[in-house]
Parts: structure tokens; C-alpha cells; sequence
């Protein structure tokens, strides 16, 4: 009897621990499931006035639960709704991209994003944009400033300077514009006359630091120049920054000369053929480390961060920076209130940064469209009107109000001086814009420094 009755109780107790576990389970397996969070993109329209192209962004772990998203648009309602018009989209990991059809030109619209699931629709924050007028802009008159079809390295003035493959461009705080002429390994210097100079480098390949007139660089890309007169260059082939100072010196500002990935101070830190430059008003410098699909922080003191990328070359926007990533970053600009801008050849992107860290996609996708070809280099102005050399024979420009126009070429790669899209380049490399709202493109196979006067 007595054996029966505890066979008994731990049988009861048995079963009540099952009970308890599979409680436990219940609990601990049970998803919660939040309205979607999310960040509505930048809107950047057509000249036709009757396209936008934005997306939304998820700011915590994607919810495979969703059963729609996109973004949803008015011009009445200041905060739409799904109630009002809207897209449909296919996420694409964290984030996905749209293009909104159907506009009024010269009409004010209102914008979000939304994700619904379960437990309700989420939105981003609603953006205002205008659309264009509908007319085409005519573009700039395209001329060239200096050199001509020849590859070599000769100083002179306009066509009878030579260059070899020219890449990154700057103004200088002097008000001249200096390339990093890259199969040249040299900084040249052009005036706004056109007369070329050689600042730095003699032709040869190496790694030498000291006064401009010996120093040595190695396919030089990127470069940009501070208020102080300090010129800094992304030493492609020797991967590092160097630095020429005001008064003619040239050192290693950051990087070992090894091609790595490492964070560190100065020659302790290591870049993977750094691209281009781009520098803050309190004078940090931020590299598109190409080989490393990261951008990197250098601070005035040479201390190298990772500020945004997770290395892996593909196309990720996120709402933490280092878990995005790029593929092949090689332009980089900065705006007034300190947005970091990449641009992106092999995902036909401009991404945005923010200085909270959050990825997102400005203009463009991940698939080759009309709108971005081949983003090779951007530039603001002092207007914050953003200007991009698209390789692929286009020179665009995004306003200060988000419309995208064509100022030059017509996507045919070659050569021809002239106005707008009668204009062609070969595979622009670089661009800069000076005090007077000029434009200047490194035309890269053609050997040229392209002036472009804005109507």
C-alpha cells in the first residue's frame, strides 16, 4: 500500500514537472510580435515630374510576418495612410526601394513608409517633396580646361598640358583645382586659366615621403583639401592617406603601406585601396576604402575608426551602420549637417549616412536603371546641390530639392565639346565644383579636365 502511494506521488510530481517545462517552453518559445518600425527613405523625383524614387527602412530585426509594405503618398493628406495611393513592395533584407509613378508635375506631396503585420501598420516619418515642372533642362556648357587625347605627363597650358588617366578632383582654398593624376602618380595643378603645374610627384612609381619636389606616390585616386591649405590623398596603390602640408611637405598621414583591414593610429591602422576622400567641418577625413567595402574615420589627430560597413561586398542599408554593407565604395561627399554620401559604381547607388549611423539607400538601386548608371564621384556645392560623374558618359546633378537632372552628356561614352547631352565624356572619374557654381569632371580616358558653366 504504502509502495502504491508513493509510485503514485512521484508519478503526480513527474507529470507536474512536465507540466512546467512545457509551460516554460510555451513562454519562452512565444514571439511577441510590435508594430513594424521603420525609417522613411530619402525622396528624390524626375525632371519629368511625374517619378519619385524612395523605399523604407527596418530599424530592428526584419519580421517575416509582414503581409505588405511599401510607401504610401498624397497631396492632401500631410500624413497618408494605406488609405491613400501607394506601392507595394519586395523587401530586400533590411530595406527595399521604390518608384512612385503617376505624379502631377509642380505639386507638393507627402510621403511614408508602412509595413503591416499582425499587430498593426507602422510608419516611418512623412517626407514632403515637390515634383519638377515637367521641361527639361538644357545643361551646362561643357569645355575642356586643360589637356588633351594624349596619355603623358607634360605641364603647360590648356591642350598643350597632358595628363595620364586623371581620377580625383578638389578645389583648393587658393581657388585652384588639383588632380590626382593617377597613371602619373603626381598632383597636378590647374588654374582657372588652365595652366598646369606639377605640385607633387615625377612620374614614377614609390612610396617616398619629404619635400613635394622628391616625394613619390602610386596611382593616386582620391584627394581633398582643408581651410588650412593641407592637401590629403587616398594613395591607392600604396594604401594609405598622405598628407601635403601648406608649406610643401609631403608625410604618411594614416596607413601602414600593407593592403589590410585594422583600426589604429596612424601607421598602425591599414586601408585596402583606398578610393576617395571627403573631409567635415571639424576636420575629420572619411575614406571610401574600396578594397575593404568600409568607410573609415580619420580623425585630425590620425586616429582610424570604422564608421560605417561590416566588410561583406554587397548592398545592405541598415539602422546601425557597421551592420550595412557596401560594394566597392568609390566616391564620398559630405553635406552641411555632416550626412555622409557614398557613391557606389557596382550597385548604381548613392547611400546615405546619417550621423546617428543609419544606412539608407539617396538615389538609385541595386540593379543598373536610368536614373544612376555607373556613380563614380559626387560633390556638393556650396547650395547643397549634389553632383555625381556617372562613368557610364553622364554628368547628373541632384538639387537641393531632390530632382534629378542630366547637366551633361548622354550616356554614350567618347569625346565632344558642346551643351547638355550634345556633350560626351569617357568614363568620368572625378568631380568638384568651385566658388562660382562651376563644375569640373576628371574625363578619364579622354585624358581631360572638363569645365562645365551652369545655365
Amino acid at each position: 500500500m504504502k509502495k502504491s502511494f508513493t509510485k503514485t506521488i512521484l508519478f503526480a510530481a513527474f507529470l507536474f514537472a512536465v507540466a512546467l517545462a512545457g509551460t516554460s517552453c510555451s513562454k519562452k518559445d512565444a514571439t511577441v510580435v510590435s508594430v513594424p518600425d521603420l525609417t522613411t527613405m530619402d525622396v528624390v523625383t524626375a525632371e519629368t515630374g511625374t517619378i519619385a524614387y524612395t523605399g523604407g527602412l527596418f530599424n530592428g530585426t526584419q519580421d517575416v510576418s509582414l503581409s505588405s509594405y511599401g510607401v504610401c503618398y498624397s497631396s492632401s493628406n500631410q500624413t497618408p495612410t494605406t488609405a491613400d495611393k501607394k506601392t507595394t513592395d519586395t523587401v530586400i533584407q533590411y530595406a527595399y526601394t521604390t518608384k512612385i509613378t503617376g505624379l502631377s508635375p509642380k505639386t507638393t506631396y507627402y510621403a511614408r513608409a508602412y509595413a503591416v503585420n499582425s499587430a498593426g501598420t507602422g510608419y516611418g516619418k512623412v517626407v514632403q517633396f515637390t515634383t519638377g515642372d515637367g521641361t527639361t533642362s538644357t545643361g551646362g556648357t561643357v569645355s575642356t580646361l586643360a589637356g588633351n587625347d594624349g596619355a603623358d605627363f607634360i605641364d603647360g597650358l590648356g591642350s598643350a598640358a597632358f595628363f595620364n588617366s586623371p581620377q580625383g578632383l578638389t578645389v583648393g582654398a587658393d581657388g585652384n583645382i588639383y588632380v590626382a593624376d593617377s597613371f602619373n602618380s603626381a598632383i597636378r595643378k590647374v588654374t582657372t586659366a588652365g595652366d598646369v603645374t606639377t605640385l607633387s610627384g615625377n612620374g614614377t612609381i614609390g612610396y617616398v615621403d619629404g619635400p613635394v619636389a622628391t616625394a613619390q606616390f602610386y596611382a593616386l585616386q582620391g584627394l581633398v583639401t582643408d581651410a588650412s591649405g593641407n592637401i590629403y590623398i587616398a594613395d591607392y596603390g600604396n594604401n594609405n592617406i598622405r598628407k601635403i602640408s601648406a608649406d610643401g611637405v609631403v608625410s604618411t598621414f594614416a596607413g601602414s603601406g600593407d593592403a589590410g583591414y585594422a583600426d589604429g593610429t596612424g601607421t598602425k591602422a591599414t586601408f585596402n585601396s583606398p578610393r576617395a576622400l571627403a573631409i567635415d567641418g571639424s576636420g575629420n577625413i572619411f575614406v571610401a576604402d574600396l578594397g575593404n567595402n568600409l568607410i573609415r574615420k580619420i580623425t585630425p589627430a590620425g586616429v582610424v575608426t570604422t564608421f560605417a560597413g561590416s566588410r561583406g561586398a554587397s548592398y545592405l542599408d541598415n539602422a546601425t551602420a557597421t551592420s550595412a554593407t557596401f560594394n566597392k565604395p568609390n566616391g564620398i561627399a559630405i553635406d552641411a549637417s555632416n550626412n555622409i554620401y557614398v557613391a557606389e559604381a557596382l550597385n548604381h547607388t548613392i547611400r546615405k549616412i546619417t550621423p546617428e549611423g543609419v544606412v539608407t539607400t539617396f538615389a538609385g538601386s541595386n540593379k543598373q536603371t536610368a536614373l544612376l548608371g555607373g556613380p563614380s564621384a559626387i560633390a556638393f556645392d556650396k547650395s547643397a546641390n549634389l553632383f555625381i560623374a556617372d562613368q557610364n558618359g553622364r554628368i547628373l546633378e541632384i538639387t537641393k530639392d531632390k530632382v534629378l537632372k542630366v547637366i551633361a552628356g548622354n550616356g554614350t561614352n567618347g569625346f565632344a565639346e558642346g551643351v547638355g547631352t550634345a556633350a560626351k565624356f569617357n568614363s568620368p572619374q572625378g568631380i568638384t565644383v568651385d566658388a562660382g557654381n562651376n563644375v569640373y569632371v576628371s574625363d578619364y580616358y579622354n585624358n581631360r579636365i572638363r569645365k562645365i558653366v551652369l545655365q
